[in-house]
């Protein structure tokens, strides 16, 4: 991933939580360097141009809306999910944070401790740019914008500053914690191979397969976690960037099921659409207020769910509540 931007600085308590905004590397081939970008989507900027309009959910639940597509996250829904947690067993969905430099973490994970030895007390400062493609995290709406705009039209330049972050559609949405049905879609095992190969592309087709092959149907104000294997390939080959993902084609999909929160174990987007960066981001967060997990690490889920035969589960998770803050670093648990 490479920063795009200067990074914003925000302290807690005695964390000192960075947030910066990145594009992957993919979706700058050739640019900068003579040779005009390729489109190797199935779409096309004019098309997704006008998915941001005729696909929108703004207004949908108000003009005053905060939450966006969590909105379908229902007590009902809520009491659905927890009816999936049958055995008790549970699987984290966060990765190790990443302590090393590497192709795929430009901004690895510091902490410094500091020892009182004569009281037996160890304290320590963390500091970490949580987005991009190095850390699971959970984006809020503020995010990302497309044409000056958030989010149920907010203006960009109105709602978020170096000084005060996002004055609407920050993180503290989820305060109060996600309570939902989760579903993984395993597509390395649909296809029968251990992992995707980097920049390999997901499709609605792909998902479908997978719906019918594991006997589940994704609805409304469910969390789907799309597994590539991105943490398998690099345990066995080591750190590797331009990740496999969904194509830019995908995003309608959200809106036809009313998906709530989506995610992948990379940054969710595979692929170029020239004139419209990170595609499948944009239309997530700003067309349908859906709020994205990237970085998560579904090999664990996927040993326990392929052992269960099981791949819907109770998902909880809970954002830092970081003041007026564009996202958080989390840990996503699995319950079955």
């Amino acid at each position: 991933m490479k920063t795009l931007s200067r990074a914003q600085a925000l302290t807690i308590g005695g964390a000192f939580i960075v947030a910066s905004i990145a594009i992957p590397a993919a979706q700058q081939a050739g640019q900068g360097r003579g040779a005009p970008p390729v489109n190797d989507s199935r779409t096309t900027k004019e098309e997704l141009d006008r998915w941001m309009k005729e696909l929108s959910n703004w207004g949908r639940w108000g003009k005053d809306d905060q939450r966006g597509a969590a909105n379908l996250i229902t007590p009902a829904k809520r009491k659905q999910a927890l009816a999936l947690a049958r055995t008790g067993e549970t699987v984290s969905l966060a990765h190790d944070t990443l302590m090393d430099k590497a192709v795929d973490a430009a901004t690895p994970f510091e902490h410094r401790t500091t020892v009182m030895v004569d009281r037996g007390i160890a304290v320590e400062q963390q500091q970490v740019s949580f987005h991009g493609s190095t850390f699971t995290h959970l984006d809020a709406l503020c995010h990302i914008s497309y044409q000056g705009q958030l989010y149920n039209g907010l203006s960009f330049q109105q709602t978020v500053s170096e000084t005060g972050g996002c004055t609407n559609l920050a993180i503290t949405t989820f305060k109060d914690g996600i309570v939902t049905r989760g579903i993984l879609l395993d597509i390395p095992r649909l296809k029968g191979v251990p992992y995707l190969e980097p920049g390999t592309k997901v499709y609605i087709e792909d998902v479908e397969a997978w719906e019918k092959k594991a006997g589940i149907k994704i609805g409304p104000g469910d969390a789907v976690f799309l597994r590539t294997g991105r943490w398998a390939r690099r345990a066995k080959q080591g750190p590797f960037a331009n990740f496999a993902g969904f194509d830019a084609s995908f995003s309608p999909f959200l809106k036809r099921r009313d998906i709530s929160l989506i995610g992948s174990d990379a940054v969710l987007d595979a692929g170029n659409v020239p004139g419209f960066p990170l595609a499948v981001h944009t239309f997530a967060l700003v067309a349908v207020g859906v709020n994205i997990f990237d970085n998560t690490d579904l090999e664990a889920l996927s040993e326990t769910a392929a052992r269960l035969n099981r791949w819907e589960f109770l998902l909880m998770a809970s954002p830092v509540r970081v003041t007026n803050g564009t996202g958080s670093p989390i840990n996503p648990v699995a319950v079955f």
